[in-house]
């Protein structure tokens, strides 16, 4: 692309975001537009012919205005969504800008480095101890992936089994007790993780969605074999959460893993 067309592409772009943002104190909360009305603006037969990037900046724009939310708002209280700042929309201009690759020292020592700190920063922040692990990772689904890995890894490795070598064909059948009023990401992350919802066994909560740590011992003490427990920090319905030393003191005595989501269930008890 020629400099010029560049330089202006951008500066586009720029001008609507400084637009969109001084919006936001006045701007309706909610979309404008229904989802048939966007997949009205949206489809269109898959073009035979590229066309300009600032055309197709400017019809992008154009089509997805009236259903955007004004998420970033201070007037937004949706779910559990946070906003974007000014200092985090240009953090993330410069990662797409720069459009680095931090899985490698070699390919980006940068950004491998600065996932590092970060990492670091977090474990600082929580209290944990220096030697622990960490991983950045694109939202709640992928957290409660990545954790329950590590859980089904521990508690099968502590049953004897080594499921990376193995696989899970004929390993030792895997407790979940879990909240009731879990998110549905943790569902979700145990189909992936080959142990499928059967393994769930729901723990009752009470009116604010904190699981019931005696219904959780009752629980434990039925049966013995890898378990993991799933408690979780902060309920969408009433901000509560469960009721971490209580759980984790219940869970270590039987040998149980703790897993901590922090994605909150959004459909309340089920």
């Amino acid at each position: 692309m020629e400099d010029s067309r560049k330089n202006a592409l951008l500066a586009e772009v720029a001008h609507y975001a400084n637009d969109f943002l001084e919006s936001l104190p006045t701007r309706p909360v909610g979309s404008a537009a229904t989802v048939e009305e966007m997949r009205a603006a949206f489809e269109m037969p898959l073009p035979e012919e590229g066309a300009s990037p600032g055309r197709l900046i400017k019809e992008l724009i154009d089509a997805a205005e009236p259903g955007l939310v004004a998420t970033p708002s201070g007037r937004f209280f949706g779910f559990v969504i946070g906003g974007a700042l000014p200092a985090t929309i240009a953090a993330d201009w410069l990662t797409s800008l720069w459009d680095q690759n931090a899985g490698l020292f070699v390919a980006s020592p940068a950004a491998a480095v600065a996932e590092e700190v970060a990492g670091r920063w977090l474990q600082e922040l929580l209290g944990l101890p220096p030697g622990s692990s960490f991983g950045l990772v694109t939202g709640g689904q992928m957290a409660n992936f990545t954790c329950l890995a590590a859980a089904r890894h521990h508690v099968l490795a502590a049953a004897g089994w080594d499921v990376q070598l193995k696989g899970l064909g004929g390993a030792p059948a895997i407790r979940v007790l879990a909240n009731e009023a879990r998110h549905d990401t943790i569902d979700r992350s145990l189909r992936y993780l080959g142990l499928g919802t059967d393994c769930i066994e729901p723990i009752a909560a009470d009116d604010q969605g904190r699981i019931s740590v005696e219904k959780l011992r009752e629980a434990l003490a039925r049966s013995e074999g890898p378990s993991i427990v799933c408690a979780q920090a902060g309920n969408v319905n009433s901000g509560a959460f469960d009721s971490f030393t209580a759980v984790c003191a219940a869970a270590h005595e039987h040998q149980a893993w703790v897993h901590v989501s922090t994605a909150p269930s959004a459909y309340g008890p089920r």
